[in-house]
């Protein structure tokens, strides 16, 4: 793994993925890539008080070898590290160190891999997805993605391009909160699991999923106890 290293990051442009999450591209003052394995995190040091919060934000991008990379941050309200994020303006300068986690798949892993994820949670998952893609991978890439709203289903046209360029792509979206005009799935990701599992029909398929501990803890427990798949072969990253 790369050992975290301290640099300056220039906020090079934003957009908003939802009404409440927004999307930052940083890149490196230095110039120099940031190395990276899909899944990995950044520490953004933001000022606060005469001091610094320290906020940690899993890189939404694949590694390019390029000094830039892309998260997602979701606002909170009153939330000093959010709302500082979601009021920076590109130009803005800032200090990240990284990269860091163990929540990881290399670009060129060849198994089968069923991701899921609920709300930003989908960030390292697109990540890693990226990455597969782009090292050529036909191995299946499916992912379970969980959110409240229809509106709040980040990436969806990228999503859909996937599905639609890539045979060995699937998403399936589900909403805890649907409204009428809805007709895909609804509910949390833990209800669609075991058919999506039994559909995937690869129990050699390592699972990576990211969210709320909640969920996390729901998806592990129904992966190893319900499901029987091997614990080694699931792998978790909790947001709070």
């Amino acid at each position: 793994m790369t050992v975290p290293q301290s640099f300056e990051v220039r906020l090079e442009r934003a957009r908003m993925l939802s009404p409440s999450v927004r999307e930052l591209v940083f890149s490196r003052l230095d110039g120099n890539p940031l190395n990276f394995v899909p899944g990995q995190w950044v520490n953004l040091m933001l000022p606060h008080e005469g001091g610094e919060l320290k906020r940690a934000y899993s890189i939404a991008s694949a590694p390019r070898g390029e000094s830039s990379f892309e998260i997602a941050v979701t606002r909170v309200a009153g939330g000093p590290g959010s709302e500082h994020l979601h009021r920076l303006v590109a130009g803005s300068r800032i200090r990240a160190v990284g990269p860091s986690g163990l929540f990881t798949r290399e670009a060129g892993d060849r198994s089968p891999a069923l991701f899921v994820g609920t709300g930003t949670g989908v960030t390292p998952l697109r990540s890693m997805i990226e990455a597969a893609l782009a090292a050529g991978s036909d191995a299946p890439l499916w992912l379970l993605f969980g959110v409240r709203h229809e509106a709040e289903i980040l990436y969806r046209e990228e999503l859909e391009r996937w599905t639609a360029e890539h045979p060995n792509v699937r998403v399936f979206v589900t909403l805890s909160r649907p409204t009428d005009g809805w007709a895909g799935r609804t509910g949390y990701v833990q209800v669609h699991l075991p058919m999506v599992w039994a559909e995937l029909a690869r129990p050699d398929a390592h699972v990576y999923v990211c969210g709320l501990e909640r969920m996390v803890k729901a998806v592990r427990d129904l992966c190893r106890k319900d499901l029987g798949i091997d614990r080694k072969h699931v792998h978790q990253e909790r947001y709070d």
